[in-house]
């Protein structure tokens, strides 16, 4: 059974608000953030994901390196790899030797990294908390909610470091209790990729199992 990325499971496509209902503030932070990452040609990044239940007894961490360039986006994480070419996804299980291709689908509620500092501008009130120290570096704390009240997910959080704009964190809260923190690091902005970093070669994994679900 392969554990889901679940950073992956932010509300993508909701009813856009009215700019009247938004935090001006957090805006001004939330396009910053935006102008920084589209303005790259690509990045890659260490993370870190907590997933909790506390209702459940529920705690999983995985960690690994995410490379992101448009819409395409490439991460390996506890044996499991996930490479998305813009159209098609690739989520590959080493233990299993097998490989899921499904469509790409801007609709589907399960968020890709590459849309992840531009998911408010769509379907999102969101406003300015306190701030947050750590390390000596504050950050600034946005609240997203989704309009759409039925989405599991009834509110983000998203941590921005206040000097450079770049994201710390995407938290996610699900009305079934589950919280799942995804952590960025050691960020590197536009390192070398090609269409093969963004391409599952079947030839490097000999006698894999393909199950296509388009």
């Amino acid at each position: 059974m392969t554990k889901n990325f679940s950073l992956l499971a932010l509300a993508a496509t909701l009813a856009l608000p009215a700019a009247a209902q938004q935090d001006p503030a957090a805006g001004k932070i939330l396009d910053a953030v935006s102008a920084k990452y589209t303005a790259l040609k690509s990045f890659q990044a260490g993370f870190t994901q907590t997933l909790e239940n506390p209702a459940a007894k529920l705690k999983q961490n995985l960690s690994g390196e995410v490379t992101v360039s448009g819409q395409q986006y490439a991460l390996s994480a506890n044996g499991q790899e996930v490479v998305n070419d813009g159209k098609n996804t690739y989520t590959y299980l080493k233990n299993e030797n097998e490989v899921n291709i499904t469509e790409s689908d801007p609709k589907n509620q399960d968020m890709s990294p590459a849309q992840m500092y531009t998911m408010y501008k769509k379907g999102y009130k969101y406003q300015l908390l306190k701030p947050v120290k750590e390390g000596g570096i504050t950050y600034d704390q946005i609240e997203l909610t989704p309009d759409n009240k039925t989405n599991d997910v009834f509110k983000v959080d998203i941590l921005v470091n206040r000097a450079d704009k770049a994201i710390k964190s995407v938290k996610t809260f699900k009305k079934n209790g589950t919280r799942t923190t995804f952590t960025l690091k050691n960020f590197k902005p536009n390192v070398p990729v090609t269409a093969s970093t963004f391409t599952f070669d079947k030839a490097k994994h000999p006698g894999v199992k393909v199950i296509d679900l388009r």
